[in-house]
């Protein structure tokens, strides 16, 4: 462990970097301190029901350290109340109210579950908790979530997740639903007509990469009801968002147009860009309007007069040109005016505009952008009017490259997860030092941290880390604080859940160096014989985590997190016996070996993935069913229901219509391990033993055509799958145990491989 800096040179490390910082617009919440009092009280009886009548909250906007979210916790002198929680804002008052719950009463929150028992009486807080935040902003969101985690999202779901970016102390994030029905009322100004814009809107699983100008049509188009249940959404979502105190960031336009725009104005200058991420021109080529066509002012101007006339404004606007897309051009002319017609079109409706730009493209085509390049498109904007998000700084910080933004504020964020991939993974080393190194690096323009995640619900301990972090002046003692979550998480102290979590902690957890979570385990991948088996942890810590964890079972299996832990940790181990008995069949084909070929392709196709389906599907958040119901939930006709249930299949599998991004999207559901990943291997190893057994080498091409017929299929098979569990976790948990463990540990002890 690195040596905690000094609190006081931190400090003044930190005022020297807000010193070097460009000034920001004096971005805030606008609702009254009253307002967000009502909301954060109306969330704390929410979260303990009667119990919140022993929590005194308020909000106090000078108690903000300048211009930072600060928050007060005591136990006022008397009886009346337990507790006293003051924050400058709803979201500084939540975050107090956490810390409370945290640390004195023992308490977790987390996606996968709560553990809210309260002691009765309440403790009384020994001594006054202050905390200021180091920075201004805890941002949230990935352009991406809103598609791979979002999509099919009610008002309810959302009320529960706005509830924990409060007590998460998130001040910043994404409002992007209902965008569309603006969009639709601006190009039937325009002159297109409807048919024009149903070629150009996707379906609701791809709209983040439509907004991107990725790509148009696939899977689409929006019915009428859609774009009126996402505007109730937004409207609610906006509502509940700005009177907690957060800063919501609402979308600008980037230069990107349908088609129809060319029909409707044909002197219009605008250039098509190339296919995306093994699209064709089909579904992908976007046009992007000449930064200095005057139809790019218009257009960008009247979408957001438009969306400020229907959601009002917070003033800070997103939009992402060349995401994934080279320019037209690499001339830092040009690109400085792309980036200036963007912003103009936002000041063109709100004078008083920041844009938030995410940052990604500069270290995913780094070839492209060189600091020349970077350097225009960011001045473009004046200083101190557009702040970036370092997208992937756990792994791939750009700021350390580009001399902090060349002087644009950044967010240092943390993206961990793609696709919404299942599979325990962290970079806690790297988390926790990242963000102080960025304070402390020469002119930095630091403004805060972020959580950006393409996909949620997952990991829930990396995040509950971050979330920490977010207010600490100074690194954790990781091995200290992950014993006290695994003891509030499960609501009571335990020796080998505590033990448990260490083993994680060292190994999946503490991925160093540059590291992509994107799940390339053979499971979740189209079979082959050159697949990839890496690791960057002892396989048998994991092995032997699910072993102590299943050893706390008697005492921990009434809690609702630990009946998910068990689940994960189980599945993560079957992952990695799926790579060892891959690893089997590969040799035996090599080797010539029918009998080793037929003993480990059955108990691959036969019993390990069947157990691992069941054990999936007895947990209701690793079922298929849950997301496929929840797309045709939205529906308000069966054709709707249809569209939008082949939307999120072929999201979680083809990923375009001939699997374009094969499996990006991957997921460890019950249902679909059976149905799709289970399927694919059966027909592999079919086509193994059909190759030793005729003599006739095995051809991936064609195994490709073949599979992806079954892969096709399952989109749609029309069937469907539970919506409730099935079986007792702890028991399909034992049961795969007792038949695998004892040859997992003899595989496992070999190390990374």
């Amino acid at each position: 462990m690195v040596a905690p800096v000094r609190l006081t040179a931190l400090a003044a490390m930190m005022a020297a970097a807000r010193a070097a910082s460009p000034p920001l617009p004096p971005v805030r919440a606008g609702a009254e301190d009253a307002r967000q009092e009502a909301a954060v009280r109306a969330l704390a009886r929410r979260l303990l029901g009667p119990r919140a009548a022993a929590v005194a909250l308020s909000v106090d906007g000078s108690l903000a350290a300048g211009g930072l979210d600060t928050y007060r916790v005591h136990s006022p002198p008397g009886a009346a109340v337990a507790v006293a929680v003051a924050g400058s804002s709803g979201v500084a008052a939540a975050a107090g109210l956490h810390r409370y719950l945290r640390d004195l009463c023992g308490c977790h929150l987390s996606w996968s579950g709560r553990q809210l028992r309260l002691p009765d009486p309440l403790p009384r807080v020994p001594a006054e908790i202050r905390a200021t935040a180091p920075g201004r902003f805890r941002y949230y969101q990935n352009v991406c979530t809103q598609s791979y985690s979002f999509a099919w999202w009610d008002w309810a779901r959302w009320e529960e997740e706005i509830d924990w970016m409060a007590l998460s102390g998130i001040n910043l994030a994404l409002a992007f639903a209902g965008q569309e029905a603006v969009w639709q009322r601006v190009y039937l100004s325009l002159g297109l007509n409807q048919s024009e814009i149903d070629e150009y809107f996707t379906g609701p699983a791809f709209l983040a990469w439509n907004r991107m100008g990725n790509l148009h049509g696939w899977a689409g188009p929006l019915p009428r009801a859609w774009h009126l249940k996402q505007l109730y959404v937004q409207y609610r979502v906006l509502e509940r968002m700005r009177s907690l105190g957060m800063i919501t960031v609402l979308p600008a336009f980037a230069g990107h147009v349908p088609q129809g725009v060319l029909r409707a104005f044909p002197r219009v200058n605008a250039t098509r860009l190339g296919g995306w991420s093994h699209f064709d021109c089909t579904y992908s080529c976007t046009y992007l309007l000449d930064p200095e066509d005057p139809m790019f002012q218009v257009i960008g101007t009247l979408f957001l007069k438009e969306l400020i006339k229907e959601f009002g404004t917070d003033h800070i606007y997103s939009a992402d040109t060349f995401n994934e897309m080279n320019p037209l051009s690499s001339d830092p002319a040009y690109l400085s005016r792309v980036s200036s017609a963007v912003f103009r079109s936002m000041t063109g409706a709100d004078p008083k505009a920041v844009w938030l730009m995410q940052g990604w493209l500069f270290q995913h085509q780094p070839d492209f952008w060189q600091p020349a390049q970077v350097r225009a498109l960011l001045h473009g904007v004046p200083l101190g009017r557009m702040i970036v998000l370092d997208l992937f700084a756990e792994s791939r910080p750009v700021y350390q490259w580009t001399e902090s933004f060349y002087g644009q504020p950044f967010i240092w964020c943390m993206l961990h997860n793609f696709g919404g991939n299942h599979g325990l993974f962290g970079t806690v080393e790297a988390i926790n030092h990242g963000p102080f190194a960025a304070r402390r690096f020469p002119n930095s323009t630091m403004v805060g941290t972020g959580l950006v995640p393409e996909g949620i619900e997952q990991n829930d301990m990396v995040y509950e880390l971050m979330n920490e972090l977010g207010w600490r002046q100074e690194p954790l003692d990781l091995p200290s604080w992950v014993a006290r979550y695994a003891e509030r998480r499960y609501g009571a102290p335990n020796a080998a859940a505590a033990s448990a979590w260490q083993l994680l902690l060292r190994s999946v957890y503490n991925c160093t160096g540059v590291c992509v979570n994107h799940n390339r385990s053979p499971l979740v991948r189209r079979p082959s014989l050159r697949m990839d088996t890496e690791v960057w942890y002892n396989k048998s810590d994991v092995y032997e985590a699910w072993r102590l964890l299943l050893s706390a079972g008697a005492e921990l299996g009434s809690s609702p997190t630990f009946g998910y832990d068990l689940a994960d940790v189980t599945r993560q181990a079957a992952q990695q016996l799926v790579s060892e008995y891959y690893l089997s069949i590969r040799q035996a084909f090599q080797s010539r070996s029918l009998p080793e070929l037929l003993t480990a392709g059955g108990v691959l196709v036969y019993d390990l993935l069947p157990e691992l389906d069941g054990l999936l599907s007895s947990h209701r958040l690793f079922l298929l069913g849950r997301w496929l119901e929840s797309a045709r939930a939205v529906a308000t006709s069966d054709r709707e229901a249809e569209q939008y249930e082949l939307n999120a299949r072929n999201q979680v599998t083809l990923w375009g219509p001939n699997g374009n991004i094969l499996d990006y999207a991957n997921k460890q559901l019950g249902g679909l391990v059976l149905d799709y990943y289970g399927v694919r291997w059966s027909l592999f190893v079919s086509a193994l033993v059909e190759s030793l057994n005729s003599g006739s080498p095995f051809h991936q091409d064609q195994f490709n055509q073949a599979v992806f017929q079954v892969e096709r299929g399952f989109i749609y098979n029309k069937k469907r799958y539970p919506t409730a569990p099935v079986g007792d976790t702890l028991e399909i948990s034992k049961k795969i145990f007792l038949k695998y463990y004892p040859s997992a540990m003899r595989r496992g002890r070999a190390g990374p491989a």
